[in-house]
């Protein structure tokens, strides 16, 4: 009889495999706190992108001195996140350029991406998906800065 690998056992998996410690990968406290969701639990990711002039590949990769802009490296992680998204069971709610800020501090952001996910299984198994982990440094090379939250629901 196979068990089915908790919340926490398929987190604890994803940090081994992406980390922390980084700005452009979620934190601990935030894993920490998707483990202790209800399995139910819808959950939703409000992205707010500013892209690189030109994307910035870390040495090695072999997009690395490839010109490519900040906009065509996004495009190449948006080509694999996308369908990930929908195959995992989530759906773009809205991906929009950025307006400007409503209310509060006036902020600067080129694109918006709202994503929502039926329950934390399936963001999990997004950054489960090797095809995604590869295509995220496409992502990591694109944004001279992000902000991702996440909501319940």
């Amino acid at each position: 009889m196979t068990t089915t690998p908790s919340l926490r056992d398929r987190i604890d998996a994803i940090v081994a495999k992406w980390g922390t410690e980084a700005d452009s990968v979620p934190h601990q406290a935030v894993w920490d706190a998707i483990a202790q969701c209800a399995e139910d639990q819808p959950l939703t990711l409000v992205n707010h992108f500013k892209m690189r002039e030109t994307a910035s590949y870390e040495a090695g990769h072999e997009e690395a001195g490839s010109g490519l802009t900040g906009q065509e490296a996004f495009q190449r992680y948006g080509a694999v996140s996308m369908p990930g998204l929908e195959q995992v069971g989530g759906r773009f709610l809205m991906v929009a350029p950025f307006m400007g800020s409503f209310i509060g501090a006036a902020e600067d952001w080129d694109l918006v991406a709202i994503g929502s996910y039926p329950n934390p299984g399936a963001l999990l198994a997004l950054f489960e998906m090797d095809a995604y982990r590869e295509a995220y440094a496409h992502r990591v090379a694109a944004c001279a800065d992000q902000r991702v939250s996440l909501c319940l629901g």
